[in-house]
């Protein structure tokens, strides 16, 4: 899942797509707001170089933010307590706000 929506947002993001340009409804074109996205990218460089540091860090945050599956799912999935989950995943968001904070 992770992958489909990076290269989607890559996708997005091509200069022959308009690049950074916001893309408007002609609907909407005169009432232009421009809105926080996303940053899909930075957060998959930021879980790129989260996997390198704490790899089980890293597998509980995309199961997690992109499998959509509990702590208690989780824990199973990769056999360890609900408690560390619960530990790694706070670790894990703190890290990776920090992250995308400097970017």
């Amino acid at each position: 899942m992770r992958r489909v929506l990076v290269d989607h947002a890559r996708g997005r993001q091509a200069m022959k797509r308009g690049g950074d340009q916001p893309q408007l409804s002609l609907d909407h074109a005169e009432t232009v707001a421009v809105q926080r996205q996303l940053p899909l990218l930075a957060l998959d460089d930021a879980l790129a170089q989260l996997e390198a540091v704490d790899p089980r860090q890293s597998q509980i945050v995309e199961l997690r933010y992109f499998g959509g599956l509990s702590i208690v799912e989780t824990a199973a999935l990769i056999g360890v307590s609900e408690a560390t989950v619960g530990r790694e995943w706070n670790l894990a968001k703190a890290w990776l706000f920090r992250e995308l904070e400097k970017s």
